[in-house]
């Protein structure tokens, strides 16, 4: 609830006091209480033994001019919103305010109401913007509730999971547990939606039964992001593994500091949205099961140990080579802080490439710190927590520190990912061999027992363009917040994976992911 007037403490400072008996009366008549002062000596005391909500304060007075007693009551009490009152429309004057941390800026002669909407700006924003996104959500609410019963296009349910992403973050900032439930129990219906909307539609945008296909991880590099390489314009792509939209939108007010971009676009990740299958994919530009009959030799199965992704550098050259294009390009992967400062380092020969890849993998190695270290799981407890950390970590990452770079050279800036993740919590059994793949989002092997109704299942895997290593092999992927789980040691198991993140199956979050285009400003 907004504070109660009658127990608003505001304090105003002004040499010339007497010529503020006007705005003091007309406040005292509102209901707030309103203690005087005639410099920044009294000021400081009055600051030490009592408790004030708002300082009005004067900037020009003998002694202690207004912007030191401003840097002085910040010493006394950080965070106590100040608003400077002053004649002086200066710029100077206006930015060494602005530096010491003032909450609002009046010029005199000052009206009533400008010092009214100060008090409610300063004091009772919070309360005014939450009041006004709540009604705006509820106004939605019933709106996206219609969408989502009636979406059977996969645009349609791009709009519809953009729009629950700006709201996400939007009601996240009210810290009203009553509505956010409200929310989450909207975006559990659209994930739910969302998931039967991929089973029934996905076999048919690869088999030609469907007119239409979106864009997908094999034809990002083709389609978007090479024709910008076009009249020699140098293309920095850099791809952060495992981000999802809500995680973009919540870096990109810091990168847009330095770069530009026009609207949200999204590209559909492959199933699995696991690294192996989209990020080959998405360099190859070929379907995973046509990676494996063109370059098997570049193929490693689930069954096998090895690192999956050893070879994308190569295949986005084999990319290249297919297309005709000549370029030279630039490959790095950056898996450890040492890695990244040799990038920043080296910066200069950097711009000798025409496209440089850089792929960035803290984002998917949290994801799987969330499974496997308590502290990560507590740190990230929720997708608010752990996009509060991602925003950390970049904040004070060298990757942040490249962009800068970046930013001082005429280059065009994608960044984008491969999937994203889901934070699961419902487990479905699933009994397999010992040869069955490890994700708990997509099984891969032969003789796969399970519930058909809970899951996408590929008996053949051509049909999704997926290897096939045997006549037997199949695929089954999980929906929604899903999670397979073995009968041996069930509650163990579901107990353990319930409520971290992960990814290689059908969701809104792990396949509807940020593609962004940027110039410097």
């Amino acid at each position: 609830m907004t504070q109660d007037i009658k127990n608003i403490r505001i304090l105003w400072t002004d040499d010339e006091i007497d010529l503020m008996t006007p705005h003091i009366i007309f406040l005292k008549d509102k209901g707030y209480d309103v203690t005087v002062a005639t410099n920044g000596i009294d000021t400081l005391e009055l600051i030490r033994n009592s408790s004030f909500d708002l300082i009005f304060l004067d900037e020009h007075m003998p002694g202690l001019s207004g912007i030191e007693t401003l840097n002085k009551i910040r010493q006394i009490n950080s965070v106590i919103p100040v608003v400077m009152v002053t004649k002086s429309e200066d710029e100077k004057t206006m930015e060494m305010a602005i530096g010491s941390k003032m909450t609002d800026y009046l010029i005199k002669p000052v009206k009533p109401n400008q010092v009214l909407l100060s008090i409610k700006k300063s004091l009772e924003s919070r309360e005014l913007i939450s009041r006004e996104t709540t009604s705006a959500y509820q106004v939605e609410f019933r709106e996206m509730g219609e969408a989502i019963n009636r979406a059977n296009t996969y645009r349609e349910w791009e709009e519809i999971y953009k729009k629950l992403v700006f709201w996400e973050l939007e009601l996240e900032r009210l810290k009203d547990p009553g509505m956010y439930e409200v929310f989450r129990m909207q975006k559990t219906d659209a994930g739910q939606g969302f998931a039967r909307f991929i089973r029934n539609n996905y076999l048919a945008w690869f088999s030609g039964e469907s007119a239409y296909r979106p864009l997908t991880s094999p034809v990002v590099f083709r389609e978007k992001i090479l024709p910008l390489t076009s009249r020699g314009n140098k293309v920095v792509v850099i791809l952060i593994d495992n981000l999802r939209l809500d995680q973009w939108r919540t870096l990109y007010p810091v990168i847009s500091e330095y770069f530009t971009t026009g609207d949200d676009d999204l590209y559909c990740s492959i199933l699995p949205t696991a690294t192996q299958y989209a990020r080959n994919s998405l360099f190859a530009g070929l379907m995973p099961g046509e990676i494996a009959r063109l370059y098997p030799g570049l193929w490693v199965s689930d069954e096998d140990e090895k690192g999956k992704n050893l070879h994308e550098e190569e295949l986005l050259g084999l990319q290249l080579k297919r297309l005709g294009m000549d370029l030279r390009v630039f490959y790095e992967k950056v898996i450890h802080a040492k890695s990244g400062k040799k990038l920043t380092d080296n910066f200069s020969n950097l711009l000798r490439y025409d496209l440089v890849v850089i792929v960035y993998n803290f984002l998917d190695m949290l994801t799987h710190a969330n499974t496997d270290q308590e502290m990560i799981r507590e740190l990230a407890e929720s997708d608010s927590a752990y996009r509060s950390l991602i925003l950390s970590w970049f904040r004070h990452s060298q990757l942040l520190d490249l962009i800068r770079l970046l930013a001082e050279k005429d280059v065009t800036l994608v960044v984008t990912t491969d999937h994203g993740s889901v934070r699961v919590n419902n487990p479905i059994k699933v009994i397999g061999d010992r040869k069955t793949s490890a994700n708990l989002r997509y099984k891969t092997g032969r003789n796969l027992n399970y519930n058909p109704k809970e899951v996408l299942e590929v008996r053949d895997p051509r049909t999704a363009n997926l290897p096939k290593p045997d006549v037997s092999y199949g695929y089954i992927f999980a929906m929604a917040a899903d999670f397979f789980a073995y009968p041996n040691n069930y509650n163990y198991y579901v107990n353990y994976y319930r409520n971290t993140y992960q990814h290689g199956g059908i969701s809104m979050e792990e396949m509807m992911v940020p593609l962004a285009v940027m110039k410097p400003k």
